[in-house]
């Protein structure tokens, strides 16, 4: 329950981020720059400090909180939706289908996930449609797997082989049978996944490939603190505080909801 506490905190936050941020995210102060925050003798104009160009720490985290559930929650919804089509169709039909599609994944599994993505962004170029794409096509795979293993085992089940018997069509069987009985191990793993993509966003943000200025995210504001840490350290510690009780509020979301949805958990 915590964890749904938080995320919705988190959703809140980005949606009012114009309410709540004291300062526009952008706007730089070169007298103001690397002030640390209110309780080491910085401003409460500034509660958080600023950047080295003078921008308010608190508005860009505030600011950055929608990049992160953007990015995040596109993605997902992307792989899901691919490796839930994928994993039904090699599930069910199997045979041909089977073997093209489990190939497949075996490959991109063969890939390191971070390298394959770098080197789409070095390629394609980063910009935030870029990154969801390139986060959401590279992973599907977790998806057709989990979805896969679990139409395998549905689909002999006595109610499938009844419907399969009395004529009813394919297209049928998988909307009405197999895939009310997968779709909670599927919430589950998406929610999880969420918080891994949200570190993915922010580490490629870090490496220079991710969200590009003058958009905000917690990532790229771990880079422009990194050449900082050792002087002005709140510059790069505060974003890195949001994303770590963003990651443990989804996380714990996924644990809660595994309680929830998983009927032999229940029992």
């Amino acid at each position: 329950m915590a964890g749904l506490i938080i995320v919705v905190t988190v959703v809140l936050i980005a949606i009012l981020a114009p309410v709540l941020a004291p300062h526009d995210p952008a706007q730089t102060n070169v007298v103001d720059r690397l002030l640390p925050p209110f309780w080491l003798g910085g401003t409460m104009e500034f509660p958080l400090g600023t950047d080295n160009l003078g921008r308010d720490i608190l508005s860009r985290i505030i600011f950055g909180s929608r990049i992160s559930l953007l990015v995040g929650i596109s993605a997902v919804l992307l792989a899901g939706a691919i490796g839930m089509a994928l994993g039904l169709i090699a599930g069910y039909y199997g045979k041909f289908w089977d073997f093209l599609i489990m190939r497949t994944v075996d490959s991109l599994l063969a890939i390191p996930n971070i390298l394959f993505m770098l080197i789409i962004l070095a390629v394609m170029g980063p910009s935030l449609i870029t990154l969801i794409l390139v986060l959401g096509g590279t992973s599907w795979v977790v998806y057709a797997r989990m979805v896969r293993s679990e139409t395998l085992s549905v689909k002999e089940r006595d109610y499938v082989r009844s419907a399969r018997a009395i004529g009813a069509k394919n297209g049928r069987i998988i909307r009405k049978y197999i895939l009310p009985n997968v779709i909670s191990s599927f919430i589950v793993i998406a929610t999880l996944n969420v918080a891994t993509t949200i570190i993915l966003e922010a580490s490629l943000s870090f490496l220079g490939l991710g969200i590009q200025s003058p958009d905000v995210s917690w990532g790229l504001m771990l880079s422009d603190g990194r050449e900082y840490i050792a002087t002005s350290w709140w510059v790069a510690t505060f974003p890195g505080i949001a994303i770590t009780i963003t990651v443990l509020g989804v996380i714990f979301l996924g644990d809660w909801l595994r309680d929830v949805l998983d009927p032999k958990i229940k029992e």
